[in-house]
């Protein structure tokens, strides 16, 4: 009998789909539609947790990233023991398959690898290794973040020779992440990686090296905010913040329970000034959003903010909510000026930003930090 036969046997496309996600059907016909014409079978035979190997060498060549997406969600399970050296032919078919996928071509087919591994504690380490050094981040950051096989000296190695910029920022994110990795990021120039290692509260940083990137945050609003966030602050990383911390964080610091003695009243003069201030250019960003001058509001914000000009421009291009309420929000206004603001620079009232019932932020103070930091990334 023909292909074409028996494919007509075997029914329409949907039928045969359906066919090849039964996890019932005989191995040899899940081999025999893994050639199937329709894409969609493929795939079904690619995510069958009853496919044997030898259909895998087969899609793992398939032209579709899809087909071979869904085979790499489903050997990615497959990974544990296949580093021990008594593993049969099934196995060895099944690390020429993970040898094949974590190379592809496509993101997305070694992104979903990637996920599929990354918190597994027995996959191969060569495997964790390769997703590990990817300079694409969707497929590294899983492994970086989770991998329980990533030892402190792997983690040094990516932080000295990080393989993509974003590698060492996401290695700083680790949970409990150990004093030595932690050093060694602190020790870079990476600004980005020591906001986040500043604000992962897991990581073990010695009070000395939290003191240094205090009295080095000046103009890093990014590490002020982390700083301010974290669990337990030394006193002298929180004197250090108190000369120098930008000043819509005033409030933040001062309002921790563990500052040294006098440095919340030594604050409160900037914070009344700081207040004062945001209390004036409120006013004025009122008066501007209520008559629709979307020059007086970006020249407000240039003045409230400390932004230059040309970064609170690029903030307005994005038509963003979320952008011009972190705005807003860095400004010192209220959540409901911001609200305001937001319908007088075009967005419609229904896709805004609301202030809550009580008039306050529905977005968390981490929220809004970190739509500061992407707004500190646009150009000047």
């Amino acid at each position: 009998m023909s292909h074409a036969a028996l494919r007509e046997r075997q029914g329409s496309v949907a039928e045969r789909a359906a066919l090849a996600a039964d996890a019932t059907t005989a191995p040899e016909l899940l081999t025999w539609l893994a050639a199937d014409p329709a894409p969609q079978v493929r795939a079904a035979v690619a995510a069958n947790s009853a496919t044997p190997p030898q259909a895998g060498l087969l899609l793992v060549e398939d032209a579709e990233a899809d087909v071979r997406e869904a085979l790499a969600r489903r050997i990615g399970r497959l990974a544990p023991g296949l580093d021990a050296p008594a593993q049969g032919r099934p196995g060895r078919m099944t690390g020429a398959i993970l040898a094949r996928l974590v190379e592809d071509a496509a993101v997305a087919v070694r992104a979903a690898l990637s996920e599929a591994v990354a918190g597994l504690p027995d996959a191969p380490r060569t495997l964790i290794l390769r997703l590990a050094q990817d300079t694409e981040l969707d497929v590294a950051a899983p492994v970086l973040r989770l991998s329980p096989l990533l030892r402190d000296e792997d983690l040094l190695a990516l932080v000295a020779a990080p393989p993509a910029a974003f590698t060492r920022r996401i290695v700083a994110g680790r949970a409990q992440l150990a004093e030595p990795v932690a050093e060694a990021i602190a020790a870079t120039a990476d600004a980005p990686a020591i906001a986040a290692l500043l604000g992962n509260a897991s990581a073990a940083i010695r009070e000395a090296t939290l003191d240094r990137l205090a009295e080095q945050s000046a103009g890093q609003a990014a590490w002020q905010a982390a700083l301010v966030r974290r669990p337990r602050l030394p006193p002298g990383a929180a004197r250090a913040l108190g000369a120098i911390i930008a000043a819509h964080l005033l409030q933040a610091l001062a309002a921790r329970p563990d500052l040294p003695a006098g440095l919340a009243e030594t604050l409160q003069p900037r914070i009344e000034a700081h207040l004062a201030a945001a209390a004036a250019s409120e006013a004025a960003a009122r008066d501007a959003a209520r008559s629709g001058d979307r020059d007086a509001l970006a020249e407000v914000l240039t003045s409230a903010t400390g932004y230059p000009p040309g970064r609170i421009e690029a903030a307005l291009a994005l038509r963003s909510p979320r952008a011009i309420v972190a705005l807003c929000w860095r400004a010192g206004w209220t959540a409901e000026l911001a609200e305001e603001v937001q319908v007088s620079l075009g967005v419609p009232r229904a896709k805004a930003v609301r202030a809550n019932v009580e008039g306050s932020w529905t977005l968390s103070p981490a929220e809004l930090q970190w739509q500061v930091e992407l707004l500190e990334e646009l150009p000047e």
